[in-house]
């Protein structure tokens, strides 16, 4: 048994505990029933409560919730333009989101999927430092698909 204060007031009946919990103005709230005896705690529940969950939503802001951004390149894509695809890409990843490269194909182009297989090769060699593949690159459709996360 251990009273508001945190002290120590040693192995005590149920109904004696419960008593001296009510004496008190307080609740009696069992806080390890696993312990052998069980140990119980004089404490205010509302306030318990309340603490609890002050100390979730507090966590709650601090965390960051992972974001999975989208670029969109072509497979016959300019040096220029992957350059600031690329940039892109490790802005988003050094935010800590998950970056989905999509790799659309029109007309003709899905004659020569190599080529999109070896740029999408290309942005995984670039971004080896600092982000993992997620998600190989995968045809869906007309579309090539990869997901990096950050490592």
């Amino acid at each position: 048994m251990i009273d508001d204060k945190g002290e120590n007031l040693g192995v005590m009946n149920t109904s004696e505990a419960i008593e001296r919990a009510k004496d008190v103005g307080l609740d009696l709230v069992e806080v390890s029933p696993n312990a052998q005896p069980p140990v119980a705690k004089y404490l205010d529940v509302g306030k318990f409560k309340y603490e609890a969950q002050k100390k979730a939503n507090a966590a709650r802001k601090t965390q960051k919730v992972q974001d999975v951004k989208e670029i969109k390149m072509r497979p016959n894509i300019d040096n220029h333009d992957y350059m600031v695809k690329m940039k892109n890409v490790n802005k988003f990843i050094d935010n800590g989101d998950k970056v989905k490269v999509t790799l659309r194909f029109r007309g003709r182009e899905m004659s020569h999927q190599q080529l999109g297989m070896q740029l999408l090769e290309r942005v995984q060699e670039d971004m080896k430092e600092t982000a993992k593949v997620e998600a190989y690159p995968k045809l869906e459709g007309r579309q090539m698909l990869m997901v990096l996360s950050p490592k």
